[in-house]
């Protein structure tokens, strides 16, 4: 299976503090190397891309001196890069994430891709209960009902990349978990201290 990370949005929501988001270093790494080694590490991608922009310069430099094959997008908007990375790709089916998960793992990586069944699924994305995400110090922004309890996206998924390019309409799985690793998505410098509070204990 191929996968994409993103890492050529703007950023906006962090303010200016001088470094590209991707860029911005939690336990020592910059949060994309971080995200890079969880999902590279897994036995089930065989093949893994990070979307860049013009937003993201220097994300792009760092990653090309790693040997990082990057796909060069907009940075406009998520369906419009997913959709430009999509043309590169050429698995059935694509993992994505985006670059500012650092608290991820590759345990969680495998148990998405484990979890997902391409005979049954156009699509699935990995959930965390709210009350995980609370108990983080993060507020959601957005929260889905199931099952008589409120969940909160975490940003990784997997894609049918044929449909998605066609326009078609993806039915969504969700893998519903409780895990802290993929509760802190950095989009504010609140949820920066989050992450960077974890690997200092």
């Amino acid at each position: 299976m191929d996968a994409l990370i993103n890492a050529g949005g703007k950023g906006t929501r962090m303010g200016k503090c001088g470094v590209e988001k991707p860029m911005l270093t939690v336990g020592g790494k910059p949060t994309i190397q971080r995200v890079l080694e969880a999902v590279s590490a897994s036995s089930h991608v065989d093949r893994v891309l990070v979307s860049v922009s013009d937003n993201t310069p220097g994300t792009e430099r760092f990653l090309h001196r790693m040997g990082v094959e990057t796909l060069l997008t907009t940075g406009e908007g998520f369906m419009e890069d997913i959709h430009m990375s999509f043309e590169r790709l050429t698995s059935e089916f694509v993992l994505v994430s985006p670059s500012d998960l650092p608290l991820l793992n590759t345990s969680a990586v495998d148990a998405l891709i484990e979890f997902f069944n391409p005979e049954m699924m156009e699509s699935a994305m990995a959930v965390i209960d709210k009350e995980t995400v609370c108990r983080a110090g993060v507020v959601p922004s957005y929260t889905m009902e199931d099952g008589g309890k409120e969940w909160v996206l975490s940003g990784i998924s997997i894609m049918d990349r044929e449909r998605t390019l066609r326009g078609e309409y993806l039915k969504e799985y969700c893998f519903q978990t409780d895990w802290f690793e993929l509760a802190v998505n950095v989009n504010t410098q609140h949820e920066l201290e989050l992450a960077r509070s974890y690997f200092r204990g």
